[in-house]
């Protein structure tokens, strides 16, 4: 019996997150942006997992590839089959026109918000890297399972499991930082203060909570009640942003493999992007 896409995306968003992956293909981009050092050197030091513990450059790295990941992921959603459900823009809509009987604009608005707040946050971290344009982000194309943004169940089960990969790299991301400060640790490629690295932490969370929103959201567009139905975030598996098995990187292999799935260009998607985002209100907090 053929397997269905849906059920194929839903196999992948349960293991994606949690298994062991190549690593190279990302570690060797990064190691071009941010050089070869460690945050101890030319021999780090292992975290407890064993491996080798992130520099702030790693950190601020893997969240542009997530960032930009997930760039693709929502403007590719707006402009897909999936935005004529009647929870999104229905039969014929789009989202500056969604239908007029058989819509609902209000969802479409979450993703629409989303898709400007994610290029937000990887305009961030391309100018904490020192980026001065898309086009040298360490990835250009992502790939998803065929069928991602043709249904709706399929897309909520992607966006549930992105978005829970992303809080908690994040969460894991405002621990690192806290841990840098506390120990007084300085990145390989140049010294952060501990004000600084505090200041990381704090922006961490702010996106964080940012992301959880779109987690909730996307399970009221799939109408999964409640909407709200964690006490408190998890960090989905995760133990590290960077380095090792559990990292946010490994994480994020599967969406860099053209073995998953059709190629989805940042590209097109940051073109196409200010048609139908929404701009939304907010910036990163003041450093004291």
């Amino acid at each position: 019996m053929e397997v269905s896409n849906d059920t194929k995306i839903a196999k992948l968003a349960r293991r994606a997150f949690l298994q062991r992956t190549n690593l190279i293909g990302l570690s060797a981009a990064a190691a071009t942006l941010i050089g070869t050092k460690h945050l101890y050197g030319d021999s780090p030091k292992k975290s407890k997992s064993g491996a080798p513990v992130d520099t702030p450059s790693e950190v601020f790295t893997a969240a542009l590839v997530a960032e930009d990941l997930a760039t693709t992921f929502y403007y590719n959603a707006l402009i897909g089959p999936v935005i004529q459900n009647p929870n999104l823009a229905g039969p014929g809509g789009t989202p500056d026109d969604p239908n007029p009987t058989n819509s609902n604009p209000g969802n479409v608005m979450y993703l629409q918000a989303a898709l400007f707040q994610e290029i937000q946050h990887a305009n961030l971290f391309r100018s904490l890297l020192g980026i001065s344009a898309p086009s040298a982000d360490p990835y250009q194309t992502f790939y998803f399972p065929a069928g991602t943004f043709d249904t709706l169940q399929a897309f909520i089960t992607m966006l549930g499991t992105l978005e829970d990969a992303f809080v908690g790299a994040y969460t894991i991301a405002a621990f690192e930082f806290a841990q840098m400060a506390v120990a007084r640790q300085f990145d390989g490629t140049g010294a952060y203060t501990v004000d600084d690295l505090e200041y990381f932490a704090e922006v961490a969370g702010t996106i964080l909570g940012v992301e959880s929103e779109h987690r909730a959201l996307g399970r009221v567009i799939g109408n999964q009640n409640p909407a709200n139905n964690r006490n408190y975030e998890s960090t989905d598996g995760l133990t590290s942003v960077y380095n090792g098995p559990h990292s946010a990187v490994a994480a994020l292999t599967p969406f860099l493999t053209s073995t998953t799935g059709p190629a989805y260009s940042l590209a097109d998607a940051l073109t196409g992007a200010p048609s139908v985002y929404l701009a939304t209100q907010g910036a990163p907090p003041k450093q004291m």
